[in-house]
């Protein structure tokens, strides 16, 4: 096999990093349904969710939990936390449901 010459310059981490628009991460919790009072903040960029959320959807439907183990990076990076979210975007878009 023939080695490819890659047509782009893969950006760096960094370069990626401060690319990336940030979202407050009220707006997340909101979108992902956790109340206000289930959120305790840490700055404006990162929080922790009360243990208090498990017993408010104690009677909602339990949903699926996607594993992905043992596979290696590819030379961008990609490993095991991009493929699982990769997975659940697409099967959420594909089935029409809401996913995080």
């Amino acid at each position: 096999l023939k080695d490819m010459e890659s047509v782009k310059k893969v950006p760096s981490d960094i370069e990626i990093s401060q690319a990336a628009e940030i979202i407050p991460i009220t707006q997340i919790a909101e979108a992902a349904g956790i109340l206000e009072d289930e959120l305790i903040p840490y700055g404006k960029n990162k929080a922790k969710v009360s243990l208090s959320v498990r017993d408010r959807l104690k009677d909602v439907k339990d949903g699926n939990y996607i594993v992905v183990t043992a596979i290696n990076p590819t030379p961008l990076g990609e490993g095991k936390s991009t493929t699982t979210l990769g997975v659940s975007q697409a099967l959420g878009s594909h089935l029409g449901k809401k996913v995080f």
